[in-house]
């Protein structure tokens, strides 16, 4: 080659160096990562779960103190919005900040809201991650959309899907054996964010509505709501109580106490994954397994 020649390839070089220095980072390269981001870091595990090695996911909401419901999104939430090839929500009015971090990125992103996945009626529980059909629903949504975005990578996603499926599967079937163990077992909870994993392990939520309703609302419940409640553990009518941790009030304390002195489980749930959890599976598994212990003993 001759000098003249590399001079002129090292200028178009230099060129274009700074074109890409002026204009930010470069396009994602064909066989990159994929950049995914979700509203909490429960669907970011299932996108994780999904998209193994070939996604890059950020949940905004990891902290397990944190409330989606009064979310303050930062800038650098909008940024990873904005950049992500594939954004993933609950919706049903549970992280309505980030339908709105959607919204103000100005581009037609790729969405899945898992609370329209369900197919649930609007105004009905949002707790949908709880729900695990759904979330078998949304884990093949997720295949589907990132076989979209890297045609060349569909088969590892949608075989991904399919073993987190299986995985979903062999927890319905564990769950379900609570109730059949257990015929007609009740339980009493602090809120409904566990409600949908009780219908599916076949037990019956005694709470009185105006009980959890209030404390998920975050006001305080009605005192007769707070006496039907407080009975029902002092008398042993409930086999546990399923608490809502990421939520504490003085109601709510009063009621674990109830429990205690009454020699009644208490079974933690939570609104996002916790810290020593590898994903989805592994926490839910636990959840599941937690309320087993408490109610076929």
């Amino acid at each position: 080659m001759s000098p003249r020649l590399v001079g002129s390839i090292a200028a178009v070089a230099l060129v274009l160096a700074g074109c890409s220095s002026e204009t930010g980072a470069a396009p994602q390269q064909p066989g990159g990562k994929i950049a995914v981001v979700a509203s909490t870091n429960v669907w970011g595990s299932v996108a994780q779960a999904v998209g193994g090695d070939q996604v890059d996911v950020k949940s905004l909401l990891n902290d397990p103190s944190a409330d989606p419901h009064s979310y303050q999104s930062s800038a650098t939430d909008a940024t990873a919005v904005k950049d992500a090839k594939l954004a993933i929500s609950n919706g049903g009015g549970y992280d309505d900040f980030f339908e709105a971090l959607v919204s103000e990125a100005g581009r037609d992103a790729r969405t899945i809201v898992a609370f329209d996945v369900s197919g649930k009626p609007e105004g009905t529980n949002e707790h949908v991650w709880y729900d695990l059909p759904t979330v078998k629903q949304v884990a093949d949504k997720i295949a589907a959309e990132l076989g979209a975005i890297a045609p060349d990578r569909k088969d590892t996603f949608t075989a991904n899907a399919k073993t987190f499926d299986g995985q979903i599967d062999a927890l319905i079937t564990k769950a379900s054996q609570i109730g059949t163990a257990k015929p007609g077992v009740q339980v009493v909870v602090t809120e409904p964010v566990p409600e949908y994993l009780l219908e599916t392990a076949g037990v019956r939520n005694a709470t009185p509505e105006e009980f959890s309703k209030a404390v998920e609302e975050e006001t305080d419940p009605p005192a007769t709501a707070i006496a039907q409640t407080t009975d029902l553990v002092k008398n042993k009518q409930v086999a546990a109580l399923v608490n809502n941790e990421q939520t504490e009030t003085p109601v709510t304390n009063q009621l674990d106490d109830a429990a205690t002195s009454a020699g009644i489980p208490i079974v933690q749930v939570t609104e996002t994954l916790p810290a020593g959890v590898s994903g989805y599976v592994d926490w839910m598994t636990k959840q599941v397994d937690a309320l087993s212990s408490a109610l076929t003993k």
